[in-house]
């Protein structure tokens, strides 16, 4: 395994070959725009983002009816850009806007109205202006309706497996049929566009289909994360004023029931808006007299509303007309302090900006088999699902934990299955390396030749598990495509792609279309090897309309800090050879010694060594150097079953390796001050290091949200070590 720690000292490991090259998706992109080099094409993306989105949208075979005048107006500012504009039209006056909010939309919207206002929050100067209707989109059908043809309709949408070994195919007809007769079964039980439904489900067939079913009659979904407790599914459905949520009766992970409808139905007490909740019995638990209680049938058999379509559905087909610009989606993302932030997202922004990544840097095109670890209440979740279904590829999806009831489940399904683009995270790789076996290595036992591209989002890379997953399991030939963007962006900001060679844990460039630079405190570009602020210059179709009825907060969080710059919360560093790497979020990164270091720059260092499997790195007020690293380290088992208390002999002298090795390669004042052996790190659901939480529990601080975290009682070992006891 290759041993290299510091991120900027990579060499190439991987090239394209001519054959890759050839039959890349971006390829095909680039001779309709008619440039030869990776470099014109980016040029031309940004040079001209109004023309660069406009093939964009012919390249996907995007169709508006009523079609779209003005492609791009930033006249009202670039905080908020009106997209795929009918024309100025006749329609109010200045007093009296045109806009939609979950509170004004319980019937059909007018055909003409648009939502830019309400997803900013509908406060402010902004909303004295006038907007232009947009163009006719509902992405539904750009996602189903059109590949009702006799080449595609036979093809598969979805593959479902279950950690059970079930699983389920739905041909693109198939899933059209039932994305339909839901869709009619909502309208008959009274939703209409502008409603707000939650989804509280695992990664089932029929969470594919309520998500399309929602979209197609103009309402507003709202994913939750399928283990969310009480509380936080409570919140983002009273923030949202829902009317209905669909969940499930409850769900394996490792063999052991959990008992979703129990959450849901304790959340929904809370919840007056609520008034249906519909629950998928998928492990059959509940049964029929149980899904339905005495509480005004608020619950129902989620099978009501295929019923509900009757005889109905054999004459029609439902499609509600929708704009453009109407919302699709709020994504709740967790913020540093306070509240989640409600992300709102419309018709032709989160999934057009979804299938262009899929397409240009996992090259998915027609017919190709993609399936990515995640779960609804993530933007990843609804990313696989709009992005592959208007690429017209076939969303893999696996429902279990990804190393149960062996070691090689997760190569068996894509082995099974024949999955071609296969998304992880770097700690699921960090896990499934750490078990393997190396008489008989999991990833060995089964076919993966179907594989070509290994995808990965979420966090930043260590070098050791980014080279086992290449050398190990791809055996040096297949790429491993590393995404960083956001929820507000709908996708990635930086992206590799099929056409550029590949540093370990790196970012070859920005995504086509993504105006992207590194700034100083002064807002001012660093030049290649130094840290900064990594920033987007011009807006991109993908663009967050803003927070749901927060407009100040997003401004806030965002607009504020440079003119006109969409600030976005990562430090960066580009290479001699300009490839890019994210360091960690800007609060999380440390300056320590008049010297800014990125948490996974050390802890690349750490994991290094043969006992540590994990590390987290966080920053203390410290009085000579400004701010002092503390370190918490989860050791390998064995030697440490019982973990290693730092006071003790074990402990102090693999604190002392730990920190040499740390100074070794980056000096002795950036060596950290002190380490912490833990048996976990606090993460989110979806394996996201919460290093703002570590820090508040080692200081004493308010945590902020923490409905994001998979074991809060990991926060007390952490809080023991503060107080010396650890």
């Amino acid at each position: 395994m290759n041993d290299q720690n510091l991120l900027e000292d990579q060499q190439i490991a991987w090239a394209p070959t001519p054959e890759v090259i050839e039959r890349a998706q971006l390829t095909k992109f680039m001779k309709q725009v008619g440039v030869s080099t990776w470099d014109e094409l980016y040029e031309f993306s940004i040079r001209d983002v109004e023309k660069f989105t406009e093939e964009v949208l012919k390249f996907l075979d995007i169709k508006f009816d009523p079609p779209y005048e003005k492609l791009l107006d930033t006249s009202n500012g670039i905080e908020f850009p009106e997209w795929l504009k009918q024309g100025a039209g006749d329609r109010g006056s200045a007093d009296t806007p045109v806009r939609m909010s979950v509170a004004s939309t319980r019937t059909n919207a007018p055909e003409s109205s648009t939502a830019a206002e309400s997803l900013a929050g509908g406060t402010g100067d902004a909303d004295k202006s006038v907007r232009a209707p947009s163009a006719g989109l509902n992405i539904t059908e750009m996602c189903l309706d059109r590949w009702q043809t006799d080449e595609m309709k036979d093809q598969p949408a979805l593959i479902w497996e279950g950690e059970d070994g079930a699983t389920k195919v739905l041909s693109y007809e198939a899933l059209f049929v039932e994305v339909d007769l839901c869709a009619v079964g909502l309208l008959s039980q009274g939703f209409r566009q502008g409603d707000a439904i939650g989804i509280h489900l695992p990664m089932l067939p029929e969470t594919v289909v309520i998500l399309l079913a929602i979209s197609r009659v103009g309402a507003i979904a709202v994913p939750v994360f399928s283990g969310y407790g009480v509380s936080a599914i409570e919140a983002r459905l009273n923030a949202v004023n829902a009317r209905a949520l669909v969940t499930s009766d409850g769900f394996s992970r490792r063999g052991k029931t959990v008992k979703a409808f129990e959450v849901a139905a304790e959340a929904v007490s809370h919840c007056l808006s609520v008034e249906k909740v519909y629950v998928v019995r998928h492990l059959g638990i509940l049964d029929a007299t149980a899904v339905s209680n005495d509480l005004n049938d608020r619950f129902v058999n989620f099978d009501v509303l295929r019923y509900e379509a009757g005889w109905e559905r054999e004459y029609r087909t439902t499609l509600e007309q929708t704009s453009a610009e109407d919302p699709l989606i709020i994504l709740y993302t967790s913020g540093t302090t306070g509240k989640p932030k409600g992300i709102a997202h419309t018709h032709a922004s989160f999934p057009i900006k979804a299938a262009q990544d899929m397409a240009f840097g996992t090259d998915v095109g027609k017919g190709t088999r993609i399936s990515w670890y995640t779960d609804i209440g993530w933007m990843m979740g609804p990313w696989l699902i709009y992005g592959a279904l208007i690429n017209g590829a076939t969303i893999c999806i696996y429902d279990g934990a990804p190393d149960y009831p062996t070691p090689d489940r997760m190569w068996e399904f894509c082995a099974n299955h024949k999955v071609e683009v296969l998304g992880i995270s770097p700690t699921l790789i960090r896990s499934l390396a750490a078990s393997e076996d190396a008489i008989e290595p999991p990833h060995e036992r089964h076919d993966l030749s179907s594989l070509r591209i290994f995808a990965s989002t979420g966090e930043p890379w260590n070098p050791a598990p980014w080279w086992w997953l290449f050398e190990q399991v791809g055996n040096l030939k297949l790429p491993i495509i590393n995404y960083s963007g956001g929820t507000e962006i709908a996708g990635g900001i930086l992206m590799g792609n099929p056409l550029l060679p590949i540093k370990p844990c790196s970012f070859p460039a920005p995504c086509p279309g993504m105006d992207v630079d590194i700034l100083d405190d002064e807002g001012n570009p660093v030049e290649n090897g130094k840290v900064g602020e990594l920033v987007i210059k011009q807006p991109w179709i993908g663009m967050a309309r803003g927070f749901w009825q927060e407009k100040e907060r997003y401004l806030n969080t965002y607009w504020r800090r440079f003119k006109d710059i969409w600030v976005h919360g990562d430090f960066a560093m580009r290479d001699k050879d300009g490839h890019w790497f994210i360091l960690g979020r800007s609060d999380d990164t440390l300056k320590v010694a008049g010297k800014r270091v990125g948490p996974a720059e050390v802890e690349s260092l750490l994991v290094a060594h043969p006992l540590v499997t994990e590390a987290a790195v966080i920053g203390v007020p410290d009085e000579v150097k400004g701010t002092a690293m503390v370190a918490f380290c989860v050791l390998s088992s064995p030697p440490y079953e019982g973990g290693v208390d730092a006071a003790s002999a074990d402990g102090v002298v693999l604190s002392d390796e730990l920190k040499k090795l740390v100074a070794k390669d980056m000096g002795k004042p950036l060596a950290p001050s002190k380490i912490h052996f833990v048996s976990a790190l606090p993460k989110t659901r979806n394996a996201k290091v919460m290093r703002r939480v570590i820090r508040s529990a080692y200081l004493g601080e308010d945590p902020g949200d923490l409905s994001a975290l998979e074991d809060p009682t990991v926060l007390e070992a952490i809080a023991e070590a503060a107080m010396g006891k650890g």
